[in-house]
């Protein structure tokens, strides 16, 4: 019968999370998570496999609460999809700016290291970003049928763009560019909307 695991399996895998977002897949050694959960190695290996494998656990577990907060973030009936559209473009640079650590996204620096040599990393990563470029399309098209966007634009594309906006917001912000530089390029990407 084995016996039961003692730790706090949702605790150990925020530290693994913060460890790699804090200094990368490579820059993290298994000594590092060690330090950073308490464990030792074979509990955590027990538990999680090995670190590719706790990797791909927790930035799936980040992928799929990013997907949800812009899901939650953009639903919502068709009048005030505008609002809603504007909310999350000034949500992204509110949060950047105020990224004093300059942390980032996990999602961008972990597709940054190492999508061209992970399949597994880069497949999570582009079923991401195609779920939200799909979440804010639909919102495009919500606001459209709610006459605050020309109808006759295609939402697939200005989709594709507000998620290149943000997406470059992100790095912008990393890079450290300042509040007022990020808050001006999300207003003028809400400003090329094009309105009835």
């Amino acid at each position: 019968m084995a016996r039961p695991r003692s730790f706090d399996e949702e605790a150990v895998l925020r530290a693994v999370r913060d460890q790699f977002w804090a200094t990368g897949y490579a820059g993290t050694s298994l000594d590092d998570i060690l330090a950073a959960t308490g464990l030792g190695k074979g509990s955590l290996y027990g538990a999680f496999g090995d670190k590719h494998e706790l990797f791909l656990r927790v930035f799936d577990d980040y992928c799929t609460a990013v997907t949800e907060a812009v899901r939650q973030a953009l639903d919502g009936p068709d009048v005030g999809a505008y609002g809603r559209l504007r909310a999350l473009v000034l949500a992204v640079a509110d949060a950047t700016a105020s990224d004093i650590c300059l942390r980032g996204c996990l999602l961008a620096k972990a597709t940054a290291e190492l999508a061209a040599q992970d399949a597994a990393v880069a497949a999570r990563a582009r079923q991401t970003f195609e779920a939200l470029e799909e979440l804010i399309a639909s919102c495009v098209a919500a606001a459209q049928r709610a006459g605050d966007i020309n109808p006759q634009a295609d939402p697939a594309r200005l989709g594709g763009l507000l998620l290149a906006v943000v997406r470059g917001i992100e790095a912008l912000g990393k890079g450290g560019s300042g509040p007022d530089s990020l808050h001006a390029i999300a207003e003028t990407a809400l400003a090329v909307l094009p309105r009835p």
